[in-house]
């Protein structure tokens, strides 16, 4: 007679590791949960993604909200999985919680995200205020419940059918690998274009709790309580409710953000294939401003300051043939048309639609004195780093760089030695070029840099700054602190004259080596 209460012989399984009583065959079985692995990786990724495109489109720095949400993730995704060690004995009941809660904090993160930035300022300084925080909180959160998800599923797929380790952890890779690249496929290509960041992170959290969901309380249902089947059959529904409830009212939040980011006189508000163009005030006496990706690049209050700044000094000399690059908001044209004696225009714009906004919106087109129908305007839609690399059949008097702040990451390489080599090799003997650096005061260090980065490059420079009345507070519209511009006017026949441009900014920093693009210095 066998004892009931006797212990169990060496090596024998506890009774929760005993096989999964499943309703369907064990291969069946098997391949149901390494679809769910893959559908959970490829969710995770998107929200990895999602995390560093927003971080990357506020704050500008790609490179390091990158390394800021990556290591954090992946840090916290190996305290998650030996957290969830101690859940393995409810495998099922723990994998689906998890899940519930990963849903709900990712699918919320961009919009907790956006809104943090849009009412309480923007991102500072490196680790200065809320919004980078929150950024570093949504990253640990994520981590640690990706990380959670893998000894769990382990669990499930050896319940469905034992085998040996090594085999059980090649095909839960396999299947976790191949759904992160689904869905880091997924996120640029469909994702963001079609449904734009809160959307599409809004989406992946449903697909994420359905999946899990299904996973769960169809083929483990059986390993649940009765009471733990109603609690996530609820907890699922209200995450669901949740994710749909925000995709209702997704558009009501953007328009509200946007108020609070730009003001309430937004009048055009356009996600292209490059990035996120605002158009605020223009009309009944309010000031135009251009907002690209959430930072100010025109004021209708001292705009010109900043053009003529750009423009006058280069055009001291032959300006039959002029190249700007960038400037696709006609103001740098305008300026330039205002020579005598300028026979050709040609702009090399990379966003299509900030042209098109310029030529056709009717403030920004008064503003730039509709530039866009002077013959002698021709616009190339290119990146200017690789539209100078096949040289144009004649050479140019003058290039005007107006290029964003060096200090944004996708701009660094329009600010490195091999950019003014190439710039340097189109311009005609005598040839000037004029570049904006950034701001003098704040940013002295970057500055300085461009200086030096055009010197090696082999060109002759002369640094100038203006200052000008910056954008009115977003909230208010009252007058801003007075704004300081830097810019370096450089030829490649001797060091060019500023004529009455602006004041040589000092003291002058020596020492600083120059930016490339295998080692940028921005």
């Amino acid at each position: 007679m066998i004892d009931p209460h006797a212990p169990a012989p060496p090596g024998t399984p506890p009774a929760w590791r005993a096989p999964a009583r499943i309703p369907v065959r064990q291969a069946t079985g098997r391949f149901l949960v390494l679809a769910g692995v893959f559908v959970c990786a490829a969710c995770g990724l998107v929200y990895e993604l999602e995390l560093v495109a927003l971080a990357s489109y506020l704050s500008g720095d790609s490179v390091t909200q990158a390394s800021v949400v990556l290591s954090v993730m992946v840090f916290a995704m190996g305290i998650g999985s030996l957290a969830a060690k101690r859940l393995r004995r409810h495998a099922a009941a723990g994998f689906g919680a998890v899940e519930a809660t990963l849903a709900l904090v990712g699918g919320c993160s961009a919009m907790a995200l956006y809104a943090v930035f849009a009412w309480t300022g923007d991102w500072g300084g490196l680790w200065a205020d809320g919004p980078r925080w929150l950024l570093v909180a949504f990253s640990l959160g994520i981590g640690l419940l990706i990380g959670a998800e893998i000894p769990l599923l382990m669990e499930l797929i050896q319940r469905v059918r034992r085998q040996d380790a090594g085999g059980a952890v090649a095909d839960l890779f396999a299947a976790d690998y191949v759904g992160a690249l689904v869905g880091g496929l997924a996120f640029p290509f469909l994702l963001l274009p079609f449904l734009g960041q809160l959307t599409g992170a809004l989406l992946t959290g449903a697909v994420n709790v359905v999946a899990g969901g299904c996973l769960v309380l169809g083929l483990f249902r059986r390993d649940l309580t009765c009471r733990a089947r109603w609690l996530l059959i609820v907890a699922n529904v209200a995450v669901l409710g949740v994710l749909a409830s925000a995709a209702v009212l997704v558009d009501d939040f953007e328009r509200a953000a946007r108020a609070a980011v730009y003001g309430r006189d937004v009048r055009v508000a356009l996600q292209t294939d490059v990035q996120e163009i605002v158009l605020t005030g223009g009309t009944e006496g309010q000031p135009l401003d251009l907002f690209i990706d959430g930072r100010l690049r025109v004021s209708g209050r001292d705009e010109r300051r900043y053009h003529e700044a750009l423009v006058r000094p280069a055009m001291n000399g032959t300006h039959a043939r002029v190249l700007i690059l960038g400037g696709g908001d006609g103001l740098a044209a305008r300026e330039v048309l205002r020579h005598p004696g300028v026979h050709r225009v040609d702009i090399v714009e990379l966003d299509a639609q900030v042209v098109e906004l310029a030529d056709r919106d009717p403030a920004l087109s008064e503003l730039n004195d509709h530039a866009y129908d002077d013959p002698r305007v021709h616009v190339t839609t290119a990146d200017a780093f690789g539209w100078l690399r096949s040289p144009p059949a004649a050479a140019y008097d003058v290039v005007i760089a107006d290029l964003p702040d060096p200090g944004i990451t996708d701009s660094t390489k329009l600010y490195s030695q091999e950019f003014y080599g190439l710039a340097r090799r189109v311009l005609a003997d005598g040839g000037r070029l004029s570049v904006h650096a950034g701001p003098v005061r704040s940013r002295p260090e970057a500055f300085w840099t461009v200086e030096t980065t055009m010197r090696a490059a082999g060109l002759h420079t002369a640094p100038h700054r203006v200052s000008g009345q910056d954008a009115a507070s977003t909230a208010d519209r009252t007058p801003g602190p007075a704004h300081d511009w830097g810019f370096v006017l450089a030829a490649t026949d001797g060091t060019p004259s500023l004529g009455t441009a602006g004041h040589v900014p000092a003291p002058r920093m020596t020492g600083l080596p120059a930016s490339t693009l295998v080692h940028p210095r921005y």
